[in-house]
């Protein structure tokens, strides 16, 4: 019997409906068929993130470490195993596709070092230094067809913007999300084509395991791949470890890296704010501090 984390099935049950109960229902049974499927066997305890179970396993054949990852498909997740085989042909540091099954999402991964996220390095501006030189290798490589499109994205932010600004209760916030949504429309035009990862927070870096052939490597995993600009990829890293006299700076060392227009990568990482304000569901709510500083600051807005 597998264990599904606890964190996993609450998330499930409660936030994603009848489908996700019903996923979380399944899981054990899926578990169970892909490792007699695929020739695996465990070789530890199921672990989980906001909405995916990873199993650590061996395959039979040939004793290699891998990662069975099982998870809902949705508009987010449905170009993962695609982003990561074109990734792969790249080499573009990301983790490596050994198997999928379309019909169930169901993903054999590279077995990397749980024990060393990202977010481990003491050092905060060492960890933004590697992940702008994850980001950098990721968007080099051209979206292929097929993936969603921040173009698409963005025509329904600006559509919803107004609706989600009524929402707030700060009438500073209200103005703030709206000129979030005025910078987002002064590039919407030109969306760009790169291949993006759009949730590369320092979680969703790992170290490479010295056995394949990868220490000293740092490796990104968990993509929700879409085809734009490679300045929509910013936020995280400036909203994890959130230090806000260090936005600036890290939003000048990515975009550095990176080789972006400053000004377009300003107004797509206000795009972020503007999507995560579209989230807020009800009157009278609030947006995120730490987002609304991150918005002040890259307007100009801070002191």
């Amino acid at each position: 019997m597998i264990d599904v984390p606890d964190e996993l099935v609450v998330y499930l049950r409660t936030l994603r409906g009848a489908v996700g109960r019903e996923f979380a229902d399944a899981l054990p049974a899926l578990a169970g068929r892909y490792l007699e499927e695929w020739g695996l066997r465990l070789d530890g305890a199921a672990m989980s993130g906001m909405c995916a179970m990873v199993l650590p396993v061996l395959r039979e054949a040939d004793g290699q470490p891998a990662a069975l990852k099982l998870q809902l498909v949705d508009e987010e997740t449905v170009g993962e195993p695609v982003a990561l085989r074109v990734w792969g042909e790249a080499g573009a540091g990301a983790v490596g596709l050994l198997d999928h099954d379309p019909a169930t999402g169901a993903m054999l991964l590279e077995r990397l070092d749980e024990r060393r996220p990202l977010t481990a390095v003491a050092d905060a501006r060492a960890a933004v230094r590697v992940l702008a030189e994850s980001l950098a290798r990721l968007v080099r490589v051209p979206a292929p067809p097929g993936m969603r499109r921040l173009g698409d994205e963005a025509a329904r932010m600006l559509e919803e913007a107004p609706g989600a600004a009524a929402r707030l209760a700060d009438e500073g916030e209200r103005r703030l999300l709206l000129d979030c949504a005025a910078a987002v429309r002064e590039v919407a035009g030109e969306p760009g084509d790169r291949l993006l990862h759009w949730d590369l927070h320092y979680d969703n870096i790992l170290a490479g395991r010295a056995e394949d052939g990868r220490a000293g490597e740092w490796v990104a995993l968990d993509p929700k791949p879409l085809s734009g600009d490679p300045g929509f990829e910013l936020f995280p890293a400036l909203d994890n470890r959130f230090d806000a006299s260090e936005v600036l700076w890290r939003f000048d060392l990515l975009s550095g890296v990176l080789g972006l227009d400053r000004e377009r990568a300003r107004a797509w990482t206000l795009g972020r704010v503007l999507q995560n304000g579209l989230w807020i569901r009800g009157g009278g709510r609030r947006l995120s501090a730490d987002h609304a500083e991150i918005a002040r600051r890259l307007l100009g807005r801070n002191g």
